[in-house]
């Protein structure tokens, strides 16, 4: 059976293939991020760098990967995440496979990586970590290949959530140990730990209306948003759980809504939490936070 894209893509070049592209989808998203599209499909699809596809504008395209990217075109007209049409992103410098059980890890989430990587206690050697909320893994992962020496744990409520996880652990040959748990109906942890770290829902209800339509149509939804009337639910769940389950000097660490960061530190204060510390984002934004159960720590 003819394809059904061939009779228009059989004789295109990439350069033809390149302006097709960004005609079609010119209305819909702007320049600079339509070229960072073709260059990602390009890379996935053909195998070529961005500065190889400037040295092979001339070259043939086949028809199986001018249909690729026609696909690829219809998935992003309907405002498809990048990263759920080629299955993959990167996050702290390393490969994830991600779809749409999981969300597309973000750039602020690093920035939480890289403030647990750098905390002086979690250097000691054999620290255990609990990740909370885990999805594709990214944060527990992304630790693990850090920190050698570290016992890593991560649960997720979703069953398809932790079968991508488990494939990026195997993915950046790493070690975590990854288990199915509804948090808000768990009354205790495995053991204790010296970090636990969440990423937990934190977008309000009242907040839709500011989320781009590919956040709103493709990511989990489970993943995202929580009640107008209880946006902290996860938080005050998670904390109850920490301070059971903290070791001597064991420290939480939260990703934020920058909109409750007061409200959040003043429940953590009543429940006994001290050195709170509230951290920015590259964007300015109260986004991290990081506490601890002992005066020592």
């Amino acid at each position: 059976m003819p394809s059904p894209y061939a009779e228009n893509t059989l004789s295109l070049t990439l350069k033809e293939l390149r302006t097709n592209f960004r005609i079609a989808l010119s209305e819909l998203y702007p320049s600079e991020e339509l070229q960072s599209f073709f260059n990602i499909l390009a890379e996935k699809y053909l195998n070529l760098t961005r500065i190889e596809i400037a040295l092979n504008l001339k070259n043939k395209i086949s028809v199986e990967d001018s249909e690729n990217f026609q696909k690829a075109l219809i998935r992003l007209k309907n405002y498809e995440p990048i990263q759920y049409i080629i299955g993959e992103t990167e996050f702290y410098g390393f490969p994830f496979k991600v779809n749409n059980h999981t969300l597309i890890p973000r750039p602020e989430t690093e920035e939480l990586v890289e403030w647990i990587i750098n905390d002086s206690e979690f250097k000691i050697q054999n620290s255990e970590l609990l990740d909370i909320g885990t999805g594709s893994g990214c944060i527990a992962i992304s630790i693990a290949k850090n920190s050698a020496n570290s016992k890593i744990s991560a649960l997720d409520i979703s069953e398809e959530a932790l079968k991508i996880a488990q494939q990026n652990a195997a993915l950046n040959k790493v070690k975590v140990e990854f288990f199915q748990t509804d948090i808000l109906k768990t009354e205790t942890l495995p053991k204790h730990y010296d970090v636990i770290v969440s990423n937990p829902p934190y977008v309000r209800e009242l907040e839709k209306k500011q989320m781009q339509e590919n956040v709103l149509k493709y990511e989990p939804e489970s993943a995202l948003y929580v009640s107008d009337e209880d946006p902290l639910l996860f938080y005050r769940i998670i904390s109850l759980l920490a301070k059971k389950h903290l070791k001597p000097n064991g420290k939480l660490f939260f990703e934020i809504n920058e909109y409750l960061s007061n409200e959040l530190t003043e429940f953590l204060k009543k429940e006994g939490f001290q050195n709170i510390e509230v951290k920015n984002d590259i964007f300015g934004k109260n986004r991290m936070l990081k506490c601890s159960l002992d005066e020592q720590a």
